[in-house]
């Protein structure tokens, strides 16, 4: 048995500040009180213990290109096939590659990330690496395949139908890149097998304005409208919302990375919009080529950029839950299997020195990879760090 004794724990889904000790036996919260004290003591005095952080939106594949084409345009940066990072990724050494992933998974590790879900390019073979890269790094990796078969106006739908038989055998779920390359009949497929097999079916859409108009000039309807009517269970960006698009995301599970929208220059996702309607957003790092995985640095910048864009201050309670417990309250984590700090729950936390007065902000506004001195894997073992 582990204690964790005597710091600021951010308790249940509502991250309530209490000053009460844990009792960890194997991995699961057996106690939270402030007399307990058995097994080996943890003095978690002066520190705030705070649910590990999930990385809702990776592209982990293309941390082999870190900062290149920075200033290019969206389309040319991340567009299948011929966007620059999918043209490095083509032309990489397996070896490379998965070297470059695990160097990614560390560096979240060591920012407090315990699970992250990508988009993983490649096909079958690209999910493979992945998991090779996976195999000996104790953090929880949620893979969502794609495949080239799907993309284009008038796609071979016996093959389609084939790729996301196998992708499904080995990946939580399939992410197409988009609904600039996909026909909505390869939308519904995906979809339709993915709600059958109990797997994660995600999109980007919205992401730039241009998208919007050309999917309304075409279809009459916004790629949010799509991503619903196709019955993704997850919407990623959302950063351009037009008509009723707000309105009908409460169905999905919306998934927000204000850093990448800010360095391809797209635009900023209506955080405080969708928070207000009574969602519960997460939020991803996005592209590894962009940004690093450091969620400390996602959630500062998101509270300082909502602040000003809202013209009042977002509850730097609420910016934390998107990044810890929102998920907790989401279909996908049937998937995910993230917990919240509670009772019968997995002991997935790091521990950090506290800082600062507000618990929330110690954490958002000053911690770093530095300030955590311990944290949970996903084998349940405490790591000193």
């Amino acid at each position: 048995m582990i204690t964790i004794a005597n710091g600021i724990i951010l308790k249940g889904i509502n991250l309530e500040p209490i000053r009460e000790n844990i009792l960890i036996d194997a991995g699961k919260i057996i106690e939270i009180a402030k007399d307990i004290k058995e097994g080996e003591i943890i003095d978690a005095t002066g520190c705030v213990v705070c649910p590990s952080f999930v990385n809702a939106h990776t592209h982990i594949g293309d941390s082999i290109i870190k900062d290149e084409g920075y200033g290019l345009s969206i389309d040319e940066m991340v567009r299948p096939p011929n966007g620059i990072k999918h043209i490095a990724l083509a032309e990489a050494e397996d070896d490379d590659i998965i070297e470059a992933m695990k160097e990614s998974m560390w560096e979240m590790l060591n920012t407090g990330t315990s699970h992250f879900i990508d988009y993983r390019e490649g096909g079958i073979e690209g999910i493979k690496l992945l998991k090779e890269a996976n195999k000996d790094i104790p953090i929880t990796t949620i893979i969502l395949g794609r495949d080239d078969s799907f993309y284009g106006d008038n796609p071979d739908l016996s093959k389609v139908k084939i790729a996301i038989r196998k992708i499904l055998k080995i990946a939580d779920g399939i992410a197409p890149s988009g609904f600039g390359e996909i026909t909505d009949e390869v939308a519904m497929l995906i979809s339709s097998e993915c709600a059958k097999q109990g797997k994660i079916s995600s999109i980007h859409a919205a992401e730039n304005a241009v998208a919007q108009t050309n999917s309304l000039n075409k279809f009459n309807k916004t790629e949010i409208q799509r991503a619903v009517d196709c019955n993704f269970n997850q919407v990623v960006h959302c950063t351009n919302p037009l008509n009723n698009d707000l309105n009908i995301l409460s169905s999905v599970n919306p998934v927000v990375c204000p850093r990448a929208n800010a360095t391809l220059n797209v635009g900023i996702p209506p955080l405080e919009k969708m928070l207000n309607a009574g969602f519960s957003p997460l939020i991803g790092t996005d592209n590894l080529m962009l940004n690093s995985a450091n969620m400390f640095s996602e959630l500062e910048f998101t509270l300082k950029l909502m602040s000003v864009t809202s013209q009042k201050y977002l509850s730097p309670r609420d910016v934390l839950k998107l990044a810890t417990t929102n998920v907790c309250s989401q279909e996908i984590n049937k998937i995910i299997g993230k917990s919240s700090i509670n009772c019968n729950n997995s002991a997935e936390f790091f521990i950090v020195r506290n800082i600062s007065k507000n618990p929330y902000l110690n954490i958002i506004n000053r911690s770093v990879t530095k300030s955590i001195l311990y944290s949970s894997n996903i084998d349940n073992h405490i790591i000193l760090h």
